[in-house]
């Protein structure tokens, strides 16, 4: 096998090189270096130096912003719970007033009902004394006027007898001073009776007259229907007197005095 034929190599030379091309090179690079630095990189540096400062800016407003929104949002919270506080307070304290304005309102309404309570039935009271007190008079003067028609009723000649002696012992019972004034009157002595006297009743009662006043006293004998049971001997102003009556009087004078003074106990 024929071995291959290797090709001949060209011979070395020396490479030459060119300075003013390479400083050329070289001022044409620092050239286009300043160029860039002072139209380009200078810009852009300056330009990313602005936008980090304005982002440091930013982030500082922002981290600012966030510290004082965090404050405010504190302060919220804070102020949210003082008003939650005072609110509750205030709920405590409105709930603890209305509870306190209720008992008040409640007491014065048992007061006020106790009061009205009270009132009625002292006017309750009143009006039922009252009442008792017009039904014990009434009932007294009922009593007492049909004492005087059965008095009136029972009348007789007997009873007007009795009834002459019973003035002439009036007469009797009077003191000296009364004698004396009955007999300074010098008038007819006027003898009134509710019956018709018998003869020896008023010659009774005219004896008695001239033994205890003066003899020279005339007397006239009249009926009198205002007497019940009863003798008036009038003598100018005076006047002596019993009959019936007068202790009817006396005892209705007694029975209302006596409910007088109960009704003022009952009062008191």
């Amino acid at each position: 096998m024929p071995s291959p034929i290797s090709p001949r190599r060209p011979e070395a030379r020396g490479v030459q090189i060119d300075w003013i091309t390479v400083a050329a090179q070289i001022v044409n690079f620092l050239v286009l270096v300043w160029l860039l630095q002072r139209f380009l990189y200078g810009p852009i540096t300056r330009a990313m130096a602005r936008r980090e400062t304005r982002i440091e800016t930013r982030l500082r407003e922002a981290r600012d912003s966030r510290a004082e929104a965090e404050s405010e949002a504190a302060e919220l919270r804070e102020a949210r719970e003082a008003l939650e506080r005072s609110r509750d307070e205030t709920l405590d304290k409105a709930r603890e007033e209305a509870a306190a304005l209720r008992a008040r309102l409640e007491d014065e309404a048992r007061e006020a009902v106790a009061e009205k309570r009270a009132a009625w039935r002292e006017r309750l009271d009143a009006e039922q004394a009252e009442f008792e007190d017009r039904l014990r008079r009434q009932m007294t003067r009922q009593v007492l006027e049909t004492t005087r028609k059965t008095l009136r009723a029972l009348a007789d000649a007997d009873l007007a007898g009795q009834v002459a002696e019973r003035l002439a012992d009036s007469l009797e019972d009077l003191d000296e001073d009364a004698r004396n004034d009955l007999a300074g009157a010098d008038e007819v002595a006027v003898i009134e009776s509710g019956l018709e006297l018998p003869a020896e009743s008023k010659a009774r009662l005219t004896r008695a007259v001239h033994r205890l006043i003066s003899d020279g006293i005339d007397t006239e004998y009249r009926v009198s229907e205002d007497l019940l049971l009863g003798a008036r001997l009038r003598l100018g102003t005076h006047t002596v007197e019993w009959s019936a009556d007068l202790y009817l009087e006396g005892l209705q004078a007694a029975v209302e005095a006596a409910l007088d003074d109960r009704r003022g106990r009952t009062a008191a």
